[in-house]
């Protein structure tokens, strides 16, 4: 059997396999944590090359990993099963809605204490079976199923070792939301009661190689007081107690800023939700067990936006009893500013 050692390698491209064809290699080492393009898959599941990870050996890429009888009964579970549908489903909702594209995406849910169903990697989420799903270790490492894991899945790895209430993680690519992301921007709070109750405030997580260990470690700052981040030059992820609130959560956030875009064209600043009325909406997701750092600030602090150039929200008033303009006040100033607009009026004649 020839061999190419490869484990120093953080990412396998096609290009990185050459010599494995020129060679007639017949096995390939790897790491744990490497990750493979999905080009390489395709040439190690044509060429049946075998893939042997740190010291445990696997079957080809296309293979089913050996899994323990209790492991084997876990994934082949009524629970399991149930999982698995519902991944299904999710995953037809993200394409239907243009969430993802191609293969793009992934979705998984935290079965066990130590144990994860995930979507494979090369597959169409519209075109997802159950019996394509795969089920990883908190590691990383593949213990069942019939496909190779998404490449992504650490990061919902870091996530469930992050969060004890996340029970499940999509991963997807909104075009509204996404455009957000690459441009560095937070889309306001305050403006639309049900984006405050299921999402409210959301991170951004600086950019990292998708797949890398790196990359899934970007979100740990944030995901314990965020159940949305945006994924910068990348996307979005959430997490939630089910594979469906969570896939309802990127539909909250995406719709949301669409809704900001739309508004922009309008050519007026969008309105905001007071202070005191947001208060009543964060009890509210409090109640609920949502996550959100604002949980502990002080009341006139709950609105206070980001200071973007170009922000299409009215900031906030600054906190404390700023006294009210009397009518008379208000007249003046109504009076001043007529007479200025009619003054700039008359000097263009």
């Amino acid at each position: 059997m020839k061999s190419i050692d490869l484990t120093k390698e953080k990412v396998i491209t096609q290009a990185d396999l050459a010599a494995a064809a020129q060679a007639d290699t017949t096995e390939l080492l790897l790491s744990e944590t490497a990750v493979v393009t999905p080009s390489a898959f395709e040439f190690l599941e044509q060429r049946k090359i075998t893939v042997r990870r740190g010291a445990v050996a696997a079957k080809s890429a296309a293979a089913s990993p050996a899994a323990t009888p209790a492991l084997q009964a876990l994934f082949n579970s009524p629970e399991a099963q149930a999982v698995k549908e519902e991944i299904c489903a999710v995953g037809r909702k993200l394409w239907l809605r243009q969430y993802v594209d191609g293969n793009g995406g992934n979705i998984s849910y935290r079965i066990g204490p130590n144990e994860v169903i995930c979507t494979p990697t090369l597959t169409s989420k519209y075109d997802l079976r159950p019996e394509d799903m795969c089920m990883v270790d908190l590691t990383g490492k593949q213990l069942a199923g019939g496909k190779p894991r998404t490449s992504e899945i650490l990061m919902h790895l870091e996530i469930y070792k992050e969060v004890s209430e996340a029970k499940a993680v999509v991963h997807c690519h909104p075009a509204h939301a996404t455009a957000y992301a690459i441009t560095g921007r937070i889309p306001p709070n305050c403006v639309i009661p049900e984006y405050e109750v299921f999402i409210g405030k959301v991170a951004l997580s600086p950019y990292e190689t998708p797949g890398t260990p790196e990359f899934a470690r970007t979100v740990i700052p944030f995901v314990k007081h965020h159940n949305t981040v945006l994924l910068s030059n990348h996307g979005i992820v959430c997490w939630g107690d089910t594979v469906t609130h969570a896939e309802w959560y990127a539909e909250v956030v995406d719709t949301y800023c669409w809704t900001l875009m739309l508004a922009a064209q309008l050519g007026s600043p969008v309105t905001h939700i007071g202070s005191d009325k947001a208060g009543d909406l964060l009890a509210i997701k409090k109640k609920l067990g949502l996550p959100d750092p604002r949980h502990e600030l002080t009341e006139c602090a709950l609105c206070d936006l980001p200071d973007i150039p170009g922000s299409i929200a009215i900031q906030p008033r600054t906190c404390g009893d700023s006294p009210s303009l009397t009518a008379s006040e208000i007249e003046s100033i109504v009076q001043a500013v007529t007479d200025r607009v009619v003054a700039a009026l008359n000097a263009k004649k």
